[in-house]
């Protein structure tokens, strides 16, 4: 038996750490929490200091059972939980469940699963930081008070359902994302011309290439470009000014949590939760650094290994060494950017952790590598009919430093600067041979919404959340209805483009596809009524920098600078006061949009949320005549959609023809569009709109799905209506509308089964229901 018994958080970790400190310790997992707020009575005795009620979770029960065994046995209990608060907070449960004092036990914290880390860490324990588990405490209470006390007013005032929530860090991320979307609503393209010429010249070569100018950008509309190059014809282009200015390029910092998140989605199109799981993956492992942490420093070692290994690959002169310092002072976890614990080694893993562990490989051989050095040219070129010259600019690499190994990749809103091309030599005085001017007509662009990535960017911005909690975020308000990620297809737009060449002017009309976006966050209706909803009733606890105080405040209990039951009390008494004015006070609310009135009945048309979802009404609720309802398509919103957008709605059902004899009819159900046809139902296509699909479209859907359910189909008990059929997973029972497993034994006999043998397996199936796994974090 072991001597010590160590204990972290993931059984993955448990292995490898097990593997390094050999027989004398035993390393076991306690699977991430292993006790939680009750959830009876808010689990916070709010009049007795706001005193946090614990209970061990249920499916952690077996977990602390075996921990509870294990720590009487050994001499020395550990605690290797993570190195942040949230781990700190977990070896103090661990404590109090497992009857150790936190004063006098273990404590060990490491930002990297290797030999070194672990053997240091072992050889300097430290005990439980009290200061760390209440900032954690001081978060969880907060939010479970925000959660309890706010969800319940929504339901009531919002009457729509019952799964609505609320919480103090993911409703401001949804109006964060709500009044991006109204900035994209109202923004109006406008259109200027961009006028371009192309010269010819020499380049050291004397070889003649082509090469760009741009010419002034303020030409409003297609009258003011045409007199521009009207102008221009017969012109006489000359080298005015000429500008070469040295530039420099340095590389970014190490990655933190933030900064990975975003450059694994630009450049390798994860998702925040997927770069978190395999970054959690290789971290335990012992490939990388700590995977949560807001520190941009690098450890002395780390800098020399990155030194070692640039020398090694590259030579002396790409090797040149930095250090970073974070903005942010309080920065939380700051111990050790996010780095590979060893960086001899270049790639490891699977294909997705592969491709994750090289970007942090490449960013932190890039940090300390020499700047790229350019040589950037500004040439004027003065036309003889016109008083504003135009411009030439060109890059030319001269040393690639850095960029050799690592280029940081750009966001939507920066990526507007084009590649500056490369200039022939030009001289002040040289005569241009001109090829053609053109001047194209362009739009200006919204502001672009929100991916995953570029969201937590926006909560770092405004100091609202810590590493710990983007990614839970961001899962959150989709989960809860608020936020769905999706594409947009664009749609497209015409454009004038006016030509000069050859002393003549030619114009044309271009098409392109704009708007299309991918993986973007969109507000729901439903995260739009609410955001407004709590805007309006809770302005403090919806307002930014008000949420950025509050996680400056858990910083502060963190550095042992705030004691939390007073801060809570602080946040909780104005709060609890706007609950209970805006229970009195506040009516119901539906998202309700006026429209227009039906022609002929005059009745009102109301877009509006309902109980299932965003909708259109014609006619009210308290008329003898009940109203009629049609759902809203997956591209519409109650926000935008207009009078004639929605009466198109009410074509639903539509009649197609006859097919067989019998009528065709299409409409939307609950599970979407489907047809209707003889009694029975058939989902439609996905590319089929039931707005529009055809009889000729429907009628072989209806073949093609009837001959399925024939092949489908092993034997049917007409009396009885029930059915074996065929599924992906071998054969099975359908009775109503419930399905039935076949025990194994009999599935291979399927066809030859008495209706007997079938209710006795429906008999057996309803008197042993299967048993549903628990659910509960497995560790982080």
């Amino acid at each position: 038996m072991a001597k010590n018994l160590l204990i972290v958080e993931s059984p993955a970790k448990a292995k490898t750490i097990e593997k390094i400190l050999g027989e004398d310790f035993e390393v076991k997992s306690c699977y991430g929490h292993i006790r939680d707020l009750e959830k009876e009575a808010m689990g916070i005795d709010i009049q007795n200091g706001y005193t946090p009620k614990y209970i061990i979770s249920e499916d952690k029960q077996k977990v602390v059972k075996e921990l509870k065994s294990l720590a009487k046995k050994a001499d020395d209990v550990w605690l290797a939980t993570d190195e942040d608060r949230e781990g700190e907070a977990i070896s103090w449960h661990l404590c109090e469940v497992l009857g150790l004092d936190p004063k006098k036990t273990k404590r060990i914290v490491f930002h990297e699963i290797t030999k070194p880390a672990i053997q240091n860490a072992v050889s300097k324990p430290r005990t439980v930081d009290m200061n760390l588990v209440n900032a954690q405490q001081a978060r969880r209470v907060l939010d479970r008070i925000v959660g309890f006390e706010l969800s319940p007013v929504l339901w009531r005032k919002m009457s729509m359902r019952n799964t609505l929530s609320a919480g103090r860090v993911q409703s401001v991320a949804v109006r964060i994302i709500v009044e991006r979307e109204r900035e994209i609503t109202k923004f109006k393209a406008q259109s200027i011309f961009k006028v371009e010429a192309i010269f010819n010249a020499p380049d050291l070569n004397k070889k003649l290439i082509d090469f760009k100018a741009e010419g002034p950008d303020k030409l409003k509309n297609g009258t003011d470009a045409r007199s521009y190059l009207e102008k221009c014809i017969n012109a006489r282009y000359e080298v005015g000014d000429v500008q070469v200015k040295p530039a420099k390029k340095s590389p970014a910092a190490p990655f933190t949590t933030s900064t990975l998140q975003q450059e694994a989605s630009r450049k390798l199109g994860y998702s925040v939760s997927k770069t978190m799981l395999l970054a959690q993956k290789l971290y335990e492992n012992g490939h990388i650094t700590y995977m949560r942490t807001d520190s941009v420093n690098l450890s002395e070692t780390a800098i020399n290994a990155a030194h070692k290994s640039i020398l090694s690959l590259y030579g002396e002169k790409y090797y040149q060494q930095r250090a970073y310092k974070n903005k942010n002072e309080s920065a939380q976890e700051a111990h050790e950017a996010i780095r590979p614990t060893d960086m001899d080694v270049t790639s490891i893993g699977d294909a997705d952790s592969k491709r994750l562990y090289e970007l942090i490989w490449k960013r932190t051989m890039a940090c300390q590598m020499a700047d790229a050095q350019l040589e950037r040219t500004i040439a004027k070129i003065n036309v003889s009919t016109q008083n504003d010259p135009l411009t030439a600019t060109g890059e030319v690499l001269r040393f690639d430093g850095f960029l050799k190994v690592y280029s940081e990749g750009k966001d939507e809103e920066d990526d507007d600067e084009e590649n500056e091309g490369v200039l022939p030599p030009l001289v002040k005085g040289q005569s241009l041979e001109f090829v053609q001017m053109q001047a194209t007509e362009k739009f200006t662009r919204p502001l672009p919404r929100y991916t995953e990535a570029s969201l937590v960017k926006k909560l770092e911005e405004l100091g609202i959340g810590r590493p710990s909690t983007y990614a839970p975020t961001i899962s959150t308000i989709q989960q809860r209805g608020y936020v769905e990620k999706k594409d947009k297809e664009g749609v497209k737009r015409d454009y004038q483009v006016l030509l000069l060449k050859s002393n003549n002017i030619t114009q044309t009309t271009d098409s392109e596809n704009t708007g299309a976006e991918r993986a973007k966050l969109f507000p729901t209706d439903l995260g739009m009524v609410v955001t407004d909803f709590l805007n309006e009733y809770f302005d403090r606890v919806m307002d930014y920098s008000f949420t950025a105080k509050i996680e400056e405040e858990f910083d502060e209990i963190a550095d042992g600078k705030k004691e939390w039951h007073k801060m809570i009390d602080g946040f909780y008494v104005p709060f609890h006061e706007s609950v209970e004015h805006t229970m009195e006070t506040a009516g119901r609310v539906k998202g309700e949009r006026v429209l227009g009135t039906e022609p002929g009945t005059g009745k009102p048309v109301v877009a509006r949320l309902g109980r299932f979802g965003p909708m259109v009404q014609i006619g009210a609720t308290d008329e003898e005549e009940k109203p009629r309802f049609a759902k809203l398509r997956p591209n519409q919103s109650i926000e935008t959609i207009s009078y004639e957008e929605a009466m198109e709605l009410f074509k639903l059902p539509r009649k197609l023809g006859l097919f067989e004899g019998e009528e065709v009819v299409v409409n939307i159900g609950r599970f979407g569009p489907y047809a209707q046809h003889a009694g029975k139902f058939y989902s439609l296509k996905k590319e089929m709109d039931p707005y529009t699909v055809a009889l000729e479209e429907v009628a072989p859907l209806i073949e093609e799905k009837r001959q399925a359910q024939v092949e489908n189909t092993i034997k049917i008990f007409e009396k009885e209506k029930i059915k074996i059929l065929k599924g992906p997973y071998g054969a099975y029972i359908k009775s109503g509308l419930r399905n039935y497993k076949i025990p194994k034994d009999k599935i291979d006999l399927a066809a030859t089964l008495t209706i007997e043998d079938v209710k006795n397996i429906i008999e057996e199936a309803k008197a042993n229901p299967p048993k549903k796994s628990p659910r509960g974090k497995k560790g982080k």
